[in-house]
């Protein structure tokens, strides 16, 4: 049954859209359209609205896209719109919106849009992801760290709840979820918290006691097996862990691993049980940042110049040269990577790269994989976004090239005081020897997908070492937004800070694409003439 009006999506904790793109590309934008995203960053938001004016432009007034790419191509052009697109840009900020959810003034706002705006009598999807910082093992062991620290007065633990509030009230025909994988193993007041999740979400009813109402529950389905959960059943004798979803099995080129829910009402599930997403062949990091234009990192504490830069990088790989030789340490798979790396050493002749650098032809950014290749490029733009290295101290460079250089010939990172032991290698910190830091530093290794990108790749790049040492940096925040699948004409607002932030915390458009295409066959090819009768019915009684 072919859908001709596209179904409304709300996005809560929508970051800077990563749920949201996905949706909002699929069937070429006429699958499902975004009534509102719902973000309490402000940069993240700025990022959302640009997106949202790009979409409306490509849907309802092409002629004027160029005033979209007018902006990304010019820093001198204020504002994005110009007279013949002010109503696009109108739409776009009423669709993005700066609200902060579990607040009353936030909830308040939200509810009014919805309100004014949600269609009930028809089936709608509700996506995002609560703040993870209360579940994910950093953020639980910086606060170990706190005597203070009570994870029952945490309001983040419990921001799951504005999610079930929206769905008790307006009741939407499917919700997507998403969250860290530390959410499972996540405690207040020493029980476990994601089999209460389960509950509340299966049942919104008898979560917010509100029994009495009849309308319906809802089944939570793992997008990765065949299993699901539905209210009465025990969440202790589910397998939690098949609610994670591995990324880089669905042709995200990043080993990121989360848990997503797919919840999805009773009235959807009489016909047959939800698909799992078919997984796809792995991308690996090289295919997709590899024809990026290179890039070398800049100087920081010292005066930055590209002889500078290269000179002290060339002094660093001198040092270790020297270093291994002296060290009495047998690794001659090290000792021709570093000889073969000063002897090549070319990095000193690259840019630094910029917020919008100019593309020129040879680096074309080009995938091997054709269906990732049309994913992100966009022959309209003619320049790279976001694509600008940070700088480093010049001790950092010295652990950059010689991570690079090592992991070219061992394939893996080093790790900890064992691997970083040569001269100059080992950072001022009292406990680098407790083992405690191995993954301190970190490589990414080419032939395999990333690590996880996180968005504490926004306070330093230790994590995150471009894998070329003649580039001795770590990834750009188009680098990062590549290996979480956002298009290359996908422009994040805020300083280069704020941009990693924002990536890190994202969802891969490509994966939530995919999850879309099982959202779609859900609402399309499983709803009939009386479901869409009953449907009208509960949203009207």
């Amino acid at each position: 049954m072919k859908n001709t009006t596209p179904f409304q999506i709300v996005d809560l904790f929508a970051g800077p859209g990563g749920l949201g793109e996905g949706f909002s590309s699929l069937g070429g934008g006429h699958t499902f359209d975004i009534l509102v995203s719902a973000e309490m960053d402000p940069a993240a938001r700025e990022t959302l609205r640009l997106r949202a004016f790009y979409r409306a432009l490509r849907k309802n007034n092409p002629a004027a896209l160029d005033d979209y790419y007018g902006f990304c191509e010019s820093g001198g052009t204020k504002e994005p719109w110009s007279l013949r697109s002010k109503k696009e840009w109108d739409d776009a900020d009423q669709e993005a919106r700066k609200i902060r959810l579990g607040s009353d003034e936030g909830n308040t706002e939200l509810d009014n849009i919805l309100k004014e705006k949600l269609d009930t009598t028809r089936p709608w999807v509700l996506i995002g992801g609560p703040p993870c910082q209360a579940y994910s093992l950093v953020g639980r062991a910086r606060n170990r760290g706190n005597s203070e620290y009570k994870a029952e007065e945490d309001h983040r633990h419990f921001l799951y709840k504005e999610y079930l509030r929206i769905i008790q009230k307006h009741r939407p025909a499917v919700f997507v979820m998403e969250n860290v994988k530390g959410i499972l193993s996540s405690k207040v007041g020493g029980m476990n918290i994601f089999p209460q999740i389960l509950q509340d979400l299966a049942d919104p009813d008898a979560a917010l006691g509100k029994c009495d109402s009849g309308k319906t529950k809802y089944k939570i389905y793992s997008l990765a097996t065949d299993d699901f959960f539905q209210s009465g059943d025990d969440p202790l004798a589910i397998d939690s862990k098949n609610f994670v979803i591995r990324a880089e099995h669905y042709g995200v080129p990043q080993a990121r691993h989360r848990v997503i829910l797919l919840g999805v009402s009773e009235d959807f599930t009489f016909d047959s049980e939800v698909n799992s997403l078919p997984k796809t062949e792995r991308a690996n990091i090289e295919s997709v940042i590899g024809r990026l234009p290179p890039l070398r990192s800049t100087l920081t504490k010292l005066k930055d110049t590209q002889d500078g830069w290269c000179k002290e990088v060339l002094g660093h790989l001198d040092d270790l040269i020297r270093g291994l030789s002296s060290s009495g340490r047998t690794d001659p798979l090290l000792e021709t990577a570093l000889n073969i790396t000063r002897s090549s050493f070319s990095g000193g002749r690259l840019s630094n790269g910029a917020l919008r650098l100019r593309k020129d032809g040879v680096w074309n950014g080009v995938v091997a994989n054709l269906e990732l290749d049309s994913w992100y490029q966009d022959p309209c733009l003619g320049v790279w976004l976001n694509h600008e290295a940070r700088g480093h101290m010049t001790s950092d460079l010295r652990r950059y090239v010689y991570a690079a250089v090592f992991a070219s010939a061992h394939k893996w990172s080093p790790k900890g005081h064992k691997e970083f032991n040569l001269p100059g290698l080992a950072p001022e910190h009292k406990n680098w020897e407790s083992g405690k830091f191995c993954d301190r530093f970190k490589v990414q290794i080419k032939g395999s997908p990333s690590s996880t990108i996180t968005s504490h790749i926004s306070k330093d790049g230790h994590h995150f070492i471009h894998y070329d040492p003649n580039q001795c940096r770590s990834l750009t925040v188009r680098e990062a937004a590549r290996l979480q699948t956002f298009p290359d004409n996908y422009f994040f607002c805020g300083n280069r800070t704020q941009q990693y932030h924002q990536v890190g915390n994202a969802v891969p458009p490509l994966l939530a694409h995919k999850i879309a295409a099982v959202v779609e066959e859900i609402l399309v090819g499983r709803k009939s003439a009386s479901t869409v009768y009953k449907w009208e019915q509960l949203a009207l009684g």
